[in-house]
C-alpha cells in the first residue's frame, strides 16, 4: 500500500470524527484495552503527561513538549486533530511519524484489528503509543481526543494530569452542563497522581475536588497560586510573562488566551519537574520552549500570522469558550478594514461564535471540505440575522483569494471558526506555493 492508500483505508474503515462527527464516536475502552494488550502495553515503557480540557490542550501540550525537548529529553507528542497531514498527530522531538511506519502499521496489524471494528482515534492512539515505545522516548505528552473518562488515551498512568478549562462543547457526548462536562474530563484523574486544574468556577470546581478526593490525588488549582504575575503584549505580538518561579518568559504564541494557558502549564511544570529529578530542566529550557514552541513541536493555527500588508491571521478556535478570547482580540486590532473569513462545523453553537464577531467587519462566509461543515448559505443567513454583513463562498480558498484581492495593505484578514477552515487554508496555500515552483 502507498501512504495515500493507507490513509484512505483508515478513513474508510474507521470513520474520522474530524470528518463525520457523531458517526465516528465510539464510547468505552474495551477495544483500546484489546489493542493495548496486543501491542504489549507500550505506554508502560515511558513516562507521560496527560492533558484534557475544552480549550488550550494543544497549546499547553505542545509547549510542555517543547520545553522537555529543549532540556534534552526524547519527547513524544500526541495531539489531535491534524490540519493538513495525519502524521502531525504523532511526533517525536517535533518530527512527524514516517509515512513508512504508518503504512507498515496497517499492513502488519489489519488482520488483528479489523474484526474489532475500532474507531479511527482508537487505531491512531494505538499507533502513537507503539511508535513512542519503539522510538524509546523518555516522556510523552498525551492530549485526550474527546472528554477524558472514556477517551482511549485514558489507559495511561501519567506523572501528572492537567485539565485546562471547561466550556460547553461536544455536549451531545459529554453532557449539557459545565458540571457534567467537568465530570467527564475529571475522568483522567488517577489514583494518587497530581492533577493541575487550569481554570475553574463555582460549577466545575466541586466536581474536580470530589474526583481528586475519590482518587486520593493531590489537586492544584492554577488560579489559586498563579505562576504568571503579569502578561504584556510586546510590539512583535508576543506575550511577555513575569512569573513567580521562572523569571521573565517571552511566548511565541500570541493569542489572547495564551496568558491563561501559560499559567496552567507553568503550574503544571512546578509539580512535574520534581518528578523528573534526572532531567535537569532549567529556566533557560523553559524560555526556549515558550519562545520556539512552533518550530520545536510543529504547532500551527494558534493566532498564526501568515503574512503582513495586509496582515493575515488564522486561528483554530471553534467554540464559545475559544471565541470569548478571539472575539476580544479581533476587536482590539487597529486596521483600516477588518475582513473575516469564517466557516463552522454544523454541530457547533454557531450563534455563540457569530455574536462575538465585530459588527463592522466585512465577512466572507464559507465552508470547509469536510462533511461536518455547515453550508455557507445557512451560516450567512444566521449571521445576517445577527446584523453581520458579507457574501458567501463555496470554498475557503475562494473566500480567501477574494478577501486578499479586495484588501488594502492596512487591512486585517482573519481566517477561522473551525479547525477545518484553517486546514483548508493552510493546505491551499501549500499547494499554491508548490505550484509557484
Amino acid at each position: 500500500m502507498t501512504y495515500k492508500e493507507t490513509i484512505e483505508y483508515l478513513y474508510a474503515s474507521a470513520p474520522l470524527f474530524q470528518q463525520v462527527g457523531a458517526g465516528a464516536y465510539k464510547e468505552g475502552l474495551e477495544t483500546t484495552r484489546l489493542l493495548d494488550a496486543h501491542f504489549g502495553h507500550p505506554h508502560r515503557r515511558f513516562a507521560t503527561v496527560h492533558i484534557a480540557g475544552t480549550n488550550g490542550k494543544g497549546s499547553c501540550a505542545s509547549t510542555i513538549a517543547a520545553i522537555l525537548q529543549a532540556a534534552g529529553l526524547r519527547t513524544g507528542l500526541y495531539t489531535s486533530p491534524h490540519l493538513t497531514d495525519f502524521r502531525e498527530r504523532i511526533r517525536v522531538n517535533g518530527e512527524m511519524i514516517s509515512r513508512e511506519r504508518v503504512v507498515r502499521f496497517v499492513e502488519e496489524e489489519r488482520a488483528f484489528f479489523e474484526p474489532l471494528h475500532p474507531s479511527f482515534f482508537e487505531l491512531t492512539t494505538a499507533l502513537a503509543l507503539q511508535h513512542f515505545a519503539e522510538e524509546q522516548v523518555d516522556i510523552a505528552v498525551i492530549e485526550t481526543g474527546l472528554g477524558g473518562r472514556l477517551d482511549c488515551t485514558n489507559i495511561i498512568h501519567p506523572l501528572v494530569s492537567i485539565i485546562t478549562n471547561i466550556s460547553l462543547d461536544h455536549t451531545q457526548f459529554l453532557g449539557e452542563s459545565r458540571a457534567a462536562i467537568a465530570a467527564e474530563k475529571a475522568g483522567i484523574i488517577k489514583h494518587k497522581t497530581p492533577v493541575i486544574i487550569g481554570e475553574s468556577d463555582a460549577e466545575t470546581r466541586p466536581v474536580f475536588t470530589h474526583q481528586a478526593e475519590q482518587m486520593q490525588a493531590p489537586i492544584h488549582f492554577a488560579e489559586d497560586t498563579p505562576q504568571v504575575i503579569s502578561s504584556t503584549m510586546g510590539e512583535d505580538g508576543k506575550w511577555v510573562y513575569e512569573t513567580r518561579s521562572f523569571g521573565t518568559i517571552i511566548g511565541e504564541l500570541g493569542g489572547r488566551c495564551q496568558p491563561r494557558n501559560a499559567n496552567t502549564l507553568l503550574c503544571a511544570l512546578e509539580v512535574l519537574l520534581p518528578l523528573l529529578p534526572h532531567a535537569h530542566i532549567t529556566e533557560e529550557h523553559i524560555r526556549q520552549g515558550f519562545a520556539h514552541v512552533c518550530s520545536l513541536s510543529g504547532l500551527a493555527g494558534r493566532w498564526q500570522t501568515l503574512q503582513t500588508a495586509p496582515r493575515v491571521v488564522c486561528d483554530t478556535g471553534h467554540n464559545a469558550g475559544g471565541w470569548e478570547h478571539i472575539g476580544a482580540q479581533l476587536r482590539a486590532q487597529h486596521c483600516r478594514t477588518m475582513r473575516i473569513i469564517i466557516g463552522m462545523a454544523a454541530d457547533k453553537d454557531t450563534s455563540a461564535v457569530l455574536s462575538r464577531l465585530p459588527q463592522e467587519a466585512v465577512c466572507y462566509f464559507t465552508r470547509a471540505s469536510v462533511k461536518r461543515s455547515l453550508d455557507e448559505q445557512t451560516l450567512g443567513k444566521q449571521a445576517q440575522g445577527l446584523g453581520l454583513q458579507g457574501k458567501t463562498y463555496a470554498t475557503v480558498m475562494q473566500a480567501y483569494r477574494t478577501a486578499l484581492a479586495e484588501a488594502h495593505p492596512d487591512d486585517f484578514i482573519f481566517v477561522g471558526g473551525s479547525t477545518f477552515v484553517v486546514a483548508d487554508l493552510l493546505e491551499g496555500l501549500s499547494e499554491s506555493h508548490c505550484e509557484a515552483f
